[in-house]
């Protein structure tokens, strides 16, 4: 159970972790710094989408429409952020 319970802890910080270098890509390319037409450029910029738009998209669908500023991935670390202390006040001590 402690083992489980670890990996769930480093599956959700990886998780932010891939959120975060999904904001970083997407500014570089914003600001002409990465291009999207190198192969390996897109493939890095494809895997963070996949992993990252399904849950980005169903936190958008609840925001009010902000114009070009974008806050879902703020949300969902925060989001993940909450779920950690939550796991390591309340399922640690029962397990523990």
């Amino acid at each position: 159970m402690i083992a489980i319970f670890y990996l769930v802890l480093q599956i959700l910080k990886l998780y932010s972790y891939i959120v975060i270098a999904n904001i970083l890509i997407s500014w570089l390319i914003a600001f002409n710094v990465l291009n999207t037409q190198n192969k390996f450029v897109f493939i890095i910029l494809d895997f963070s989408y996949r992993l990252t738009d399904p849950i980005l998209n169903r936190i958008r669908h609840f925001l009010p429409n902000l114009g070009s500023l974008d806050i879902s991935p703020i949300i969902l670390l925060l989001l993940i952020w909450f779920i950690e202390m939550c796991m390591k006040l309340y399922v640690a001590p029962m397990i523990f």
